[in-house]
């Protein structure tokens, strides 16, 4: 019994823990995110849009209010402000008129490649002192823990 309580209260430490370093890390990455938006002439939020239609392909403002947990409204201003800097466009669907779907330009495509791959070295530094054999375990864990997030 004795053992059993130790154990839990142990996994509740290491729970803990990665709690803490996760919100740090997490922390760390919106910062240099920002630092790195700012060679840029796009907002965090249009970004984080930006990078939903980049990986989703064309989206209704609804599909992208939803996934970017913001008002319709809210989308919407943002879509405007997007639209006039030639980083996406409003496209009517082939399938259904009434529907419209937003579609990332070139120009919103290449700012995201060129983010991303800033990122990407950013995070390539960091890990620079891993092992291939760390890195691995490292990003598998990061894909499990991932996947047990989305199926909330």
């Amino acid at each position: 019994m004795k053992e059993e309580l130790e154990k839990q209260l142990h996994v509740s430490e290491s729970v803990a823990e990665l709690e803490k370093d996760l919100r740090y890390i997490s922390g760390i990455i919106k910062q240099k995110g920002r630092e790195i938006l700012s060679d840029f002439s796009i907002t965090p939020p249009q970004f984080v849009a930006l990078q939903w239609l980049f990986d989703e392909g064309g989206m209704t403002i609804g599909e992208l209010s939803n996934k970017m947990y913001l008002a319709c409204s809210t989308t919407t201003d943002l879509i405007d402000r997007m639209e006039k800097t030639n980083l996406v466009k409003r496209v009517k669907d082939s399938n259904d008129r009434r529907v419209v779907r937003i579609h990332l330009l070139e120009k919103g495509e290449k700012i995201i490649n060129e983010v991303i791959r800033k990122r990407q070295k950013y995070l390539q530094q960091l890990l620079a002192n891993y092992s291939n054999e760390e890195v691995k375990i490292l990003q598998n864990n990061m894909q499990k823990l991932h996947q047990e997030m989305s199926k909330e």
